[in-house]
């Protein structure tokens, strides 16, 4: 069964008719859906599985207990030594799921860094994402390092500083783009 990695930024609460589609998609296509437990996207997203009654999601948490778990689904806890509450702790999540999963869907605000850095996990791990922009109501599929450089157009300049005091956008960009090229060689 394909599993596909959910995720998105906290920030959006209320999900519009596109994401909805994509969602029916998935549960269509009888994929298993894996996500996370935060607020936001999360658990925006939990509660439409919820509503559907849909019972192939798994909720992915650190520490003991889901911050969210609306369906009551199925949990998988990942253990980590980073400090509680810090963004380590959560990334350990995302991590897991990145590699647990077959695709991924992605709901952005073009500032979270922690959708942004989901999206960049799976470009990695050669595995597609298709992010929905949530300003401008549009899907990017990420599959190449230019449509990773394509996303991050949609950031503003303050949104970029951030991302690459974080993340390290340029060394992420310039390593793929360097792995990327060895492939064709």
């Amino acid at each position: 069964m394909q599993k596909i990695f959910i995720s998105g930024s906290m920030k959006i609460k209320n999900l519009d008719s596109n994401v909805f589609n994509r969602i029916n998609n998935i549960l269509n296509s009888d994929y298993q859906v894996i996500v996370g437990d935060a607020n936001g996207v999360d658990s925006s997203i939990q509660e439409y599985l919820s509503n559907k009654q849909s019972n192939s999601v798994v909720v992915y948490c650190t520490g003991e207990q889901p911050r969210n778990n609306i369906g009551h689904w199925h949990v998988k806890k990942i253990h980590t030594n980073a400090q509680p509450g810090t963004r380590a702790f959560y990334t350990a999540k995302d991590m897991k799921m990145a590699d647990d999963c077959d695709y991924g869907f992605m709901v952005w605000d073009t500032n979270s860094t922690g959708t942004l850095s989901n999206a960049i996990e799976l470009l990695k791990r050669n595995k597609t994402s298709l992010v929905y922009i949530n300003k401008t109501k549009e899907f990017l599929k990420i599959k190449e390092v230019a449509d990773l450089v394509k996303l991050i157009s949609y950031m503003s300049k303050s949104a970029k500083s951030k991302a690459e005091a974080k993340l390290g956008l340029r060394n992420i960009i310039d390593s793929l783009d360097n792995k990327q090229s060895s492939l064709f060689k």
